[in-house]
């Protein structure tokens, strides 16, 4: 009964079009309801607490830093360095997009930030070049999920809050499987542009790429700071958000000079709308998350689920499978409010590593951001890319498939993740 009640007062106010920060507070005041303990002051109490963490300070500097790394000219010198690369061989802006993907992505941790700037950079340009319009689309959409996995990544420190587990070791443990995703969709790529007959840019001279590389470095110098930071704890990471902030301005404002301070108001405002969104959801959760743990829910789901606490990779498959389907309907940052607080507890129960679990999490819930018909991901680059919804989501099937198939078999040999993730933590 009190998962009935649950489920359906948060259903069924987001069926009726309340937003889901509000579906969350509605759906604990029912439960609260429900079990005779309402009290108003526990409610504003919960929702207070559920913003009040020092960690989550990091969520608006990482904000920051994605909107001025795409105002400073930071994403466009990233392109450019990956255009001499790898700019002339068959299918060459595609593989650009790729590199460019993984190297903003240890920039701002945003995967709409990331898709707005490949969007508007390399989507033109792949159109003029005679690339197919959807799959040029779904390719840099399906690159684009690849920022929330490698570090610093915005749903690692929301799931970390969430979980209570190290946000510096998720951020560690992040760097192998977000690479791994992209060489999923290198080999994608290569197999879909094989056979077409697209005249590829000239190759780059030593002169150029060593130009284009002197360009970007001060863009790529950031994501070592933040990185190396991290493993050697010189900061922690929220300070490496402040850190990952500060520099990008200074590079934007001083150095490249291309970010004017007339431009600052509107990039601090963006990126405070955004952060009030996410900082909403996760203060509502709080009071769900409170109310799912006094209901004793998850000790419910790990009794339905006890034949499966002995055998833990078959207990991992059903648990993507559950978070695949509820990513198709929700996007990103409250289906990891929603299902941290009962999945962990099982989690815990099968003795599966909280990192490892956490890292594939994320992993799924990224993707989701290109599953239709939610796909917040993929409205951005049609957006963006005046491209047809349509045509975003015809083009990203293969991509997705593929990112899909490197999540399960990081399921079925956990060693993918877990023995890379101890190396780069140390």
């Amino acid at each position: 009964m009190t998962i009935a009640i649950f489920l359906g007062a948060l259903l069924g106010a987001m069926a009726l079009g309340v937003p889901i920060a509000f579906s969350l507070l509605a759906c604990g005041a029912a439960l609260m309801w429900h079990m005779d303990m309402f009290d108003p002051q526990i409610l504003a109490q919960n929702t207070l607490e559920g913003a009040n963490s020092f960690p989550l300070l990091a969520v608006p500097f990482f904000m920051l830093a994605g909107e001025i790394m795409n105002a400073g000219g930071l994403s466009r010198r990233i392109v450019n360095f990956a255009m001499t690369l790898v700019g002339h061989v068959r299918g060459g802006l595609g593989y650009v997009g790729i590199m460019a993907a993984i190297i903003m992505a240890s920039l701002s941790g945003s995967a709409v930030a990331d898709a707005a700037a490949l969007a508007a950079l390399l989507l033109p340009m792949m159109n003029r070049a005679g690339y197919d319009k959807a799959r040029s689309a779904g390719l840099l959409s399906a690159a684009s999920i690849i920022a929330p996995i490698i570090p610093p990544s915005i749903g690692f420190v929301v799931f970390g809050v969430a979980a209570n587990v190290s946000i510096s070791k998720l951020f560690m443990a992040g760097i192998a499987p977000g690479v791994m995703l992209g060489a999923a969709l290198w080999l994608t790529w290569w197999w879909l542009v094989r056979k077409e007959n697209i005249q590829p840019a000239p190759r780059a001279s030593r002169a150029e790429v060593l130009t284009a590389l002197k360009d970007a470095t001060f863009a790529l110098v950031l994501p070592v700071i933040v990185i190396v930071g991290l493993k050697f704890g010189v900061f922690t990471p929220t300070e490496a958000a402040v850190v990952a902030a500060v520099y990008a301005l200074f590079v934007s404002t001083v150095i490249y000079k291309e970010l004017k301070l007339s431009q600052l108001y509107g990039l601090f405002e963006a990126a405070a709308r955004t952060t009030a969104v996410i900082m909403f959801l996760v203060a509502a959760a709080m009071v769900s998350a409170w109310m799912i743990t006094v209901a004793n829910l998850p000790a419910e789901l790990v009794a339905v689920l006890q034949p499966l606490l002995d055998r833990p990779i078959l207990l991992m498959f059903v648990i993507m499978v559950i978070t695949m389907l509820v990513g198709t309907a929700m996007d990103m940052t409250p289906t990891i409010l929603i299902l941290t607080p009962v999945f962990m507890p099982i989690i815990k129960a099968a003795g599966i590593d909280p990192v490892y679990f956490g890292v594939l999490f994320i992993i799924n819930n990224a993707i989701g951001l290109i599953t239709p018909p939610v796909g917040t991901v993929l409205s951005t680059v049609a957006g963006v890319g005046k491209v047809s919804m349509d045509e975003v989501t015809k083009g990203v099937w293969p991509f997705m498939v593929a990112q899909f198939a490197v999540m399960f078999l990081m399921v079925f040999f956990p060693a993918l993740v877990i023995v890379p993730a101890r190396w780069f933590h140390g």
